[in-house]
């Protein structure tokens, strides 16, 4: 008789991301840290739904955090969190995420949405000379300003990468 192999599914997220640089300054939705009275910020970005493309998931997410609505350009990066290479760093959670260079659209402007996520206090226009000040997760400023710039970034990075530089 054969012995039946337990099959455990690995949770997973597909997450859509907006990068929007306008006048050397980066667009951020600015969050309360749960632990402390910090803050961290996270480009406008989540899950991708069912029946979603990537490209209707951005847009979705600009408009829910940012209350704007953008242009979606070609993919700026991907970014890939793996619990198992992490020590469940920020979570079980397997997942990618793919960044879209954005631009919003003429008369959109950039503010606190009417009903944020609870843990949701803000949104900046943060400059990228001053990207390195803040926290944001994950940790890709240094990807960011790379891309931003032209010279040398990552297209593809995994979060274990990001800690081994530290």
């Amino acid at each position: 008789m054969e012995e039946k192999k337990e099959e455990t599914m690995e949770k997973f997220r597909l997450r859509a991301g907006a990068l929007i640089i306008e006048n050397g300054a980066i667009l951020l939705i600015e969050f309360k840290n749960d632990d402390d009275d910090g803050v961290h910020y996270n480009l406008p970005a989540g899950g991708v739904e069912s029946g979603e493309t990537l490209v209707e998931a951005v847009k979705r997410e600009a408009k829910e955090e940012a209350s704007v609505d953008i242009e979606v350009g070609s993919v700026a990066f991907v970014y890939e969190y793996q619990p198992a290479k992490n020590n469940n760093l920020y979570g079980d959670v397997h997942s990618v995420g793919i960044t879209f260079e954005c631009s919003l659209i003429e008369n959109s402007v950039a503010k606190l949405p009417a009903s944020p996520d609870p843990h949701q206090i803000g949104v900046k226009w943060i400059p990228l000379a001053e990207l390195h000040s803040v926290q944001i997760y994950p940790e890709i400023a240094a990807d960011i300003i790379n891309f931003y710039n032209g010279k040398g970034y990552r297209n593809y990075v995994e979060e274990h990468e990001i800690q081994a530089e530290k």
